[in-house]
Formats: structure tokens, C-alpha cells, sequence
């Protein structure tokens, strides 16, 4: 059992684990404490002074987020001194604080108006005076990162080094303090890997996505334009939230309402080219298994991790799968076979995808993603979760009252293996759902496997099918990459699968998902509670295994004639480039 110590909030006893700060202490009280730095397990360092308490016997205020409890502590956390002390903190914050709220993305989900507001700070107050000169960078093709709007609470720090790529940090001292990248580079010239979790750790609108609302709207009001849009699996477990519905809530159905109401000319499911990965990825498998080939086969459904892979483990890109992500596969199809079947100019088309991720981004435009030739991009414009909010928001579509629609048939037959894709695990499950059918030469009742669900960053398990071993491991998080990718390295682990996810929990989890505010991201598993939302679809869905799926039998039949074959490789396979850090 914990040990357990007694203290008193606001005078009320209670019992709370040793281990605990005041912080978690007075949430279990019911009480929030206000912050703007702390971030649980990613920056916990007591600088903002939002957070801070009285405690019975100290000689001054004190951080609650990182100040432990203990036996008979008393504490008061609201108290007009504290308040006093927290309205200043607000207005020092403010008095170098670009103020354009109304134009600003984070208007109304911003962490420092929040505060502002609850204890009634006006925009200008007495500290006003000179302000430090800021940078501004669009060099990024999936982030905009603007210094006239950061507080140095250092979220963002704490984020890239726990994907362990440590390209921001503070620089200069005093008054001239401002995060940037080492030598004032742009993020464009850094090992970036544009993951975006800086930006989900963002309290403000100092980093935001690059946004491409007006692109999309521009291309759907263009009557040349044919309009395709597709939607990532994760995008319906999360969507709901920038709507005020519960984490976790699936919306798939109003979330294809909305689509058809903003004008696309098809709304397809992104599930078709996870369901076509799966046949292509594990393909792949067993052709490295049976007649040798670089093991162990590594996942390339996450562009941020192929990028991390291209800057950090170059000599490991032989083994990453050459298959085209989801994204990218679906965006092939629709302006090859799709084009072709329906006599439509695939210059004419415009793919647009919904995605959790804002390395997407950064993937649409890689080089030899282009399979109708001439240069015509698999995938036109990639927008995050939280830009389709905006423009559902923007032409006045109300969320709430949407009935639920089924997306456009001819690619939108999918099965369970494509819904879980958007969980850490998912793509490991759905390939050995279809590798284990294979390996056995029959269909296997037993699909679900469990041991590699979960939030955990590294999952293990070994699976005996077709008379052999097989060691699988499905890894989130660029940390967990790299401890993986190290025992790759060394020739340890004798895996021979490996999922890797860039972003911590999966795409549910994604740089490009709602922003949660710390007093949610901090106490809640938002990676677990969105993930049920897509193993309860799966569960429910008449298909579960990616080679049951008519419309991929129809096309491999019609048009691609099997997994690995040629045509499939001009099609659905890319190559990757070793990248030079600096």
C-alpha cells in the first residue's frame, strides 16, 4: 500500500499519497490551482509562479507543482495575498505579450487569457513599457512560430526533448530571454521532425500549425476543381472535443456530415489506405521472413518517425518498410485507379486530408509521392484535426444538430484492422490479423492482440504462427524510438516487427489534435481514452481484417493484381534520404 500523509486545504483535512505534490494534493480536494509551466512528466519546474501557495511555517509563497507534501502540512490556496501575487505574475506576463487576441489561433483556448480573465486582468495595466525584440519563424512547412506571444514557460522544451529531439531551448539571459534553435538556425535548418508537439504543449499562440483553411476553401469554390477529401482513423475519436463533447466520443458520422456540407466533392475514409498498407506492409513481412531481407521490418505509417529515422539512424532505412503511409497510399489511388475509373483528369483532382499529425505536412510534399507522374501530388493540402474544427466553425455548420452520414462507398469500405491504426499498437495488430492468416494458410478466429495495446511506450510480445516465433515490439514516442532503435543498432532484441509511432500514445495523441490544457493533459489519459473509441469500432465492425475488405480484393483484381507486385510498387512504395543534422 501507499504511505499516507495527513495534511490540511483551506482547512480541510485530508489523506493523500506521500508522493504527491500540492498540486495533485488540491485537485484531489477539488481544488485547481492555476499554471502556465508545468506540464506533468514533461516540464515540471516550478518557473511561472501561477502555481504559487501558502504554507503554514515557510518563509514565503511556494510552488505547489513541484513542492512535495508532508505529514501535517497546512496549506492555503487562495487566499488575497496569493490572489494579489498571481494578478501580478499576469501582468508582468502581459506587459511583453503581444495582445492580438482577437486575430491570434489560440483565441479562446489560450491558457493566459483564461487566467486573465478569472481574475479579471485587463490588457493593459501599469507594467507596460518596452518590450524585447522577437522573432518570427515560417521556415517550417508545418509551424509557425511566433516569440511576440511566448511566456518562457518552456512547455515546448520540455516536449522536444522528450521526443529527444532537443531542437528549441532558451537562449540569451535576462530580458532578452526567448526560445530558439541553437545559433538562432530556423526550424527548416535543425533536425526537426516536425512532430508538433511543441505546439499541443503550447499554453498560447506562440506555435501554431501552418494553416491551410483558405487553400481548402479555395480549391472547393474553384469549379475546375475536383475535391477529394479523406479523414485519418484517429480523427473521429478527438474531433468531438473541439466541440465541447467528452474525450473519447466517436463522431464519425457528423464529422462526414460536416465535410459534405463544407462542399467536398467525395469524403472518403483514410481507413481504405490503412487497410491497403496492411496488405502491402505485410506482404513485406513475409517476403523478408521466408526469402530474407532486412529484419527487423519497421512501420513507415508515421512521417515524423520516418523523418526522425532519415536524421538520427540512417544506416537503419533499410529496414524501415518502403510502403507509402495511409495518407499517402489513398491520395495515390484516388488520382490513379479512382481518376481512371471515373474518367476524371487527375490534374484536376485535389486530395485533401484530415490528419492527427502535422508532419503530414511536411510528408504531402516529400519527393516521390507523386504515383499519377508529372509531378501531380498524391496528396494536395494536409490539415490537422483542429484546422477542420476551424473550418466547420467558419461556415457556420452546426456541430451539435449534424445527422450522422456514412462516408462516399467506392472508397469507403474498411474494416476494424484500419480503425485501430489510429493507437500505438494498431498497426502491428491490424498486420498480424493479416500476416497471421497467411503464415497459418487459413483465417484465424483469434485476432485480438492484446498485448501490444495499451499507452505504455515499448510493448513486447512474441506470437507463434506458421511453425515459427515471431518477436514483435510497437513503440510511441521518439524516446522509446531511440531505445529501441539502439538495441536495432547493436544487433540485440531479435525482433522482427517493430511499430514505431513518433508521438506519445499514437495518432490519437498527434501534434495536429485538439489542445487540452494542462489542468486536462496533466490528470487525464488522453491517449487511452481516445484509443477506446476506436478498439469499441473495431469490436463492432462487421470486417476486422484488412485482406476480408471488398474494395481492396476489387482492386488488387481490377488494378494492382497482388501485394508487391510491380505496379504496386510504382504505386504504393517511396524511398527515403539519410538527412545532415545541421
Amino acid at each position: 500500500m501507499e504511505n499516507m500523509v495527513n495534511i490540511k486545504i483551506n482547512g480541510m483535512p485530508l489523506s493523500v499519497p506521500s508522493n504527491y505534490t500540492i498540486l495533485e494534493a488540491a485537485r484531489e480536494a477539488g481544488i485547481d490551482i492555476p499554471t502556465l509551466c508545468y506540464l506533468k512528466g514533461i516540464n515540471e519546474i516550478g518557473a511561472c509562479r501561477m502555481c504559487v501557495v501558502e504554507v503554514k511555517g515557510a518563509r514565503s509563497f511556494v510552488a505547489s507543482c513541484v513542492y512535495p507534501v508532508n505529514e501535517g502540512m497546512e496549506v492555503l490556496t487562495n487566499t488575497p495575498a496569493i490572489q494579489k501575487s498571481r494578478k501580478m505574475t499576469l501582468e508582468m506576463l502581459l506587459s511583453v505579450h503581444n495582445r492580438d487576441c482577437l486575430a491570434c489561433k489560440r483565441n479562446g483556448s489560450c491558457e493566459l487569457q483564461t487566467l486573465c480573465n478569472e481574475l479579471g486582468v485587463e490588457q493593459t495595466n501599469r507594467f507596460d513599457g518596452v518590450k524585447p525584440d522577437v522573432s518570427r519563424d515560417e521556415s517550417s512547412m508545418h509551424l509557425i512560430r511566433d516569440n511576440s506571444k511566448c511566456i518562457l514557460c518552456r512547455r515546448c522544451v520540455g516536449a522536444c526533448a522528450d521526443q529527444h529531439v532537443g531542437v528549441l531551448g532558451p537562449n540569451c539571459r535576462g530580458f532578452d530571454t526567448h526560445i530558439a534553435c541553437a545559433f538562432e538556425k530556423p526550424l527548416s535548418e535543425v533536425p526537426c521532425v516536425s512532430c508538433g508537439q511543441c505546439i499541443v504543449s503550447c499554453p498560447t499562440g506562440a506555435l501554431t500549425e501552418r494553416d491551410q483553411c483558405g487553400e481548402v476553401m479555395a480549391a472547393i469554390n474553384d469549379p475546375e476543381k475536383f475535391v477529394v477529401v479523406q479523414t485519418a482513423p484517429a480523427i473521429r475519436a478527438t474531433l468531438g472535443e473541439c466541440f465541447g463533447l467528452p474525450v473519447g466520443t466517436n463522431v464519425k458520422g457528423k464529422m462526414v456530415a460536416a465535410l459534405r456540407r463544407l462542399g467536398f466533392d467525395k469524403v472518403f475514409d483514410t481507413d481504405f489506405g490503412a487497410d491497403l498498407t496492411i496488405m502491402e506492409e505485410a506482404n513485406e513481412l513475409l517476403d523478408r521472413v521466408k526469402n530474407g531481407g532486412p529484419l527487423p521490418l519497421i512501420t513507415s505509417c508515421s512521417p515524423g518517425w520516418v523523418k526522425f529515422c532519415e536524421y538520427y539512424y540512417p544506416e537503419l532505412l533499410p529496414n524501415v518498410s518502403s510502403c507509402k503511409s495511409p495518407q499517402q497510399m489513398t491520395g495515390a489511388i484516388i488520382k490513379t485507379y479512382y481518376a481512371e475509373k471515373n474518367n476524371i483528369d487527375p490534374k484536376k483532382i485535389v486530395v485533401v486530408s484530415v490528419m492527427p499529425c502535422t508532419a503530414k505536412k511536411f510528408e504531402a510534399k516529400r519527393d516521390d509521392q507523386d504515383a499519377a507522374g508529372a509531378g501531380i501530388p498524391d496528396t494536395d493540402i494536409a490539415i490537422t484535426t483542429r484546422e477542420l474544427a476551424r473550418l466547420i466553425k467558419m461556415a457556420n455548420i452546426n456541430f451539435d444538430r449534424l445527422p450522422n452520414e456514412e462516408f462516399d462507398p467506392a472508397l469507403g469500405i474498411t474494416t476494424g484492422a484500419a480503425v485501430i491504426f489510429g493507437t500505438t499498437g494498431g498497426v502491428m495488430e491490424a498486420a498480424l490479423r493479416t500476416a497471421a492468416d497467411a503464415l497459418e494458410g487459413r483465417s484465424l478466429d483469434s485476432i485480438e492482440y492484446k498485448e501490444v495495446r495499451g499507452t505504455e511506450g515499448i510493448k513486447e510480445a512474441v506470437y507463434h504462427v506458421g511453425g515459427m516465433d515471431v518477436k514483435v515490439a510497437a513503440v510511441s514516442g521518439l524516446n522509446n524510438a531511440n531505445e529501441i532503435l539502439n538495441k536495432v543498432k547493436n544487433g540485440e532484441g531479435g525482433y522482427h516487427f517493430i511499430e514505431i509511432m513518433c508521438c506519445p500514445g499514437g495518432c490519437v495523441n498527434g501534434g495536429g489534435q485538439p489542445i487540452q490544457p494542462a489542468s486536462v493533459r496533466s490528470f487525464t489519459d488522453l491517449k487511452a481514452d481516445r484509443a477506446k473509441a476506436l478498439y469499441e469500432e473495431d469490436k463492432n465492425l462487421p470486417l476486422r481484417k484488412s485482406h476480408e475488405s471488398p474494395i481492396i480484393k476489387t482492386l488488387y483484381e481490377e488494378y494492382l493484381e497482388k501485394p508487391g507486385s510491380h505496379k504496386a510498387h510504382e504505386i504504393l512504395h517511396t524511398t527515403y534520404v539519410a538527412r545532415e543534422k545541421y
